[in-house]
């Protein structure tokens, strides 16, 4: 079967072509000639849409799209019209689609751009990964980039061969860019503040992450209808490999700013564990709109009910430090509330927590709270704090009867949906500089190596 080339302009479809290029299409590729042009390849999950939420003034609005047929890029194709045409701060992105079979032969064949997006199905991910960077392009990659230990042996062949290639390969780390998140690890840099981090033991760890997700949610104000294979693990990959990838990240980010982590000498694992969340037909058909199981979800029905291991939990060492990370996926949320994070980093002088419960209203809050005994301890936590408000103008202190909330301006909560320009932002000036900072890749394969790793012994593996 032959693949389908079309062009998508903000007023739709403008051309249809079976593999000639007319003069028309030659005179768009060369409209504007920017240091950035990308290529989105089989884009599955709403997160490739995501990245083009926003124009940046280095990036050539017009994509090549290499896809499969069938309803993932169509979905992805009307999330990004619908940035073009809102009422405000419209897009301005134009989409050249190949649809076929070769889509990734094609794309690698024509290289009709420089930085490849991928964000979807996660089982021929890493190959892709792999493919692309040998091939001498960029790589702007969704987690995880790995789901289990033969994508992770996989991965650090990548990374050499973008090493040797000169190209730069990324993963797209939305959780950094939460506010709560960063003031945290800006708060740990700080001795008179948090003292030192503390070692923990197994059944008290120092650090701890837990993250609680739903599989019906809304993005960008309307329901996100999931693809059929988000609920098979061979292809999506289970909780502890897949959202449990920005929870080790924020531990190691958090925990060891700007350190070199070494994979096999720095990580020890010692205890984990996976389970399966439910999905009866009906719920099953509400977030997928499909009225039947595929043949590849048989395996997890029982009774008529989906079994989804997206829940994991991963106790390890970090240069010695005792963390916990934890991930669990409920079908929907309550009325007003949503997807809720937790994060505790114990110092000597004091705790960092951040709390997205019912008392916070659900939205993530930054709690400061005392455990030494030094009475002097809140004129050195004023003081110091002034150096966090001068990167942070408008942070104020609030004390509590444990401690001190961090109070925080409305203009640092953007969303999540915003934190996808600002990683975006930052693979660019990265790009421009021609290098990643020298920590980022071997703490890459330090988080994927602790994820994959988890994930085999969970199974049963040595």
């Amino acid at each position: 079967m032959k693949g389908k080339l079309l062009t998508i302009a903000l007023t739709g479809i403008i051309a249809l072509n079976q593999g000639c290029t007319t003069k028309k299409e030659e005179k768009t590729e060369q409209k504007e000639e920017k240091s950035l042009s990308l290529i989105v390849v089989e884009p599955g999950h709403f997160h490739a849409a995501l990245v083009q939420k926003s124009m940046y003034a280095d990036v050539n609005p017009l994509v090549h799209v290499y896809a499969s047929e069938g309803p993932d890029v169509k979905a992805y194709l009307d999330k990004v019209e619908k940035y073009n045409t809102r009422a405000e701060d419209p897009t301005k992105w134009e989409e050249k689609v190949y649809t076929g079979p070769d889509f990734l032969e094609k794309m690698l064949s024509e290289k009709k751009g420089n930085v490849v997006v991928l964000a979807g199905n996660n089982q021929k991910k890493t190959d892709f990964i792999k493919k692309s960077v040998d091939a001498g392009l960029n790589v702007f990659a969704d987690k995880p980039m790995a789901i289990d230990a033969a994508g992770f042996d996989l991965l650090k062949e990548a990374f050499t061969s973008a090493e040797k290639n000169k190209v730069l390969l990324y993963d797209i780390m939305t959780e950094r860019y939460e506010i709560t998140n960063t003031l945290q690890r800006e708060l740990a840099e700080l001795p008179d503040i948090f003292g030192e981090l503390q070692k923990g033991t197994p059944s008290d760890p120092a650090v701890a992450k837990e993250s609680v997700h739903h599989f019906f949610k809304y993005v960008s104000g309307e329901p996100l209808v999931r693809p059929t294979w988000f609920f098979d693990v061979n292809q999506q990959g289970e909780g502890m490999v897949d959202v449990t990838t920005h929870l080790v990240d924020l531990v190691q980010w958090s925990c060891f700013p700007n350190v070199v982590l070494d994979y096999q000498k720095d990580i020890k694992l010692l205890s984990t564990k996976r389970s399966a969340t439910q999905l009866t037909p009906s719920q099953f058909k509400l977030v997928t709109k499909s009225d039947t199981y595929p043949e590849f979800l048989k395996k997890d029905i029982k009774d008529s009910t989906l079994n989804v291991y997206s829940n994991g939990e991963i106790n390890y060492t970090l240069k010695g430090v005792h963390a916990k990370v934890s991930v669990l996926w409920k079908f929907q949320a309550p009325e007003g509330t949503g997807d809720t994070h937790y994060s505790i980093m114990k110092g000597s002088k004091a705790n960092l927590i951040v709390r997205q419960g019912k008392e916070q209203k659900y939205k993530p809050v930054l709690f400061i709270e005392q455990v030494s005994k030094d009475k002097d301890y809140e004129e050195a936590l004023t003081k110091s704090f002034k150096t966090v408000q001068d990167k942070f103008p408008g942070i104020e202190l609030k004390k509590n009867t444990k401690g001190w909330e961090i109070s925080i301006p409305a203009k640092y909560d953007t969303g999540h949906e915003s934190h996808f320009a600002q990683v975006a932002k930052k693979y660019m000036e990265y790009l421009k500089a021609g290098k990643l900072p020298e920590w980022e890749v071997p703490n890459m394969i330090s988080k994927y190596y602790t994820t994959t790793q988890a994930l085999k012994q969970a199974k049963g593996g040595k």
